[in-house]
């Protein structure tokens, strides 16, 4: 059984975001009058993209929202009719200029389940050429990090995005 809708008041909508106020029937019974959401329309993929040797590709992002300046392993939107593997494979290509090959979606999950519908996506896959530069209007800089220099960057807390953080977590863990 899941819970119910019973009513919906927008607040705002665009095609990135919404927020909304629901009246919700919980599979007990209970009802919760004003049950925030905010909804995603789009879903996320983030890519584990692994060299020959075992190094992953990152990308140096700056991210207004968090005032940071950051490395993050290759993610973005899913476009319309896009699969996460379709989706994880764009946005190596735009970020880092690699095609790659071998993509097996690994996890998907919810980051904020009490509050958001956001949907994200890990595909692991391995490296193949170099075909172009990357986007400079989204990356500033790439660059491959070691098994050990990522875990050295996660005990030292180097890591702020809950994404990326995941995907290495569980990277480490396979």
């Amino acid at each position: 059984m899941k819970p119910e809708r019973l009513a919906r008041r927008v607040i705002y909508e665009s095609p990135w975001v919404n927020l909304y106020v629901d009246k919700v029937r919980f599979p007990n019974g209970m009802i919760l009058e004003d049950h925030h959401l905010l909804d995603f329309p789009q879903a996320a993929a983030a890519a584990i993209v692994e060299d020959e040797v075992g190094s992953l590709l990152f990308v140096r992002v700056c991210r207004y929202t968090a005032g940071t300046d950051r490395w993050e392993v290759p993610a973005g939107g899913l476009e319309a009719g896009e699969s996460e593997i379709e989706a994880a494979r764009r946005e190596i290509l735009e970020e880092t200029g690699y095609m790659s090959e071998g993509h097996e979606s690994i996890y998907t999950f919810y980051p904020m389940g009490g509050l958001a519908n956001k949907v994200f996506h890990v595909v692991r896959c391995r490296a193949g050429r170099k075909v172009r530069d990357f986007d400079t209007n989204e990356v500033s800089e790439t660059c491959w990090f070691t098994r050990e220099e990522i875990k050295q960057m996660i005990k030292d807390k180097a890591f702020s995005d809950g994404l990326t953080l995941t995907a290495l977590l569980l990277w480490l863990q396979g």
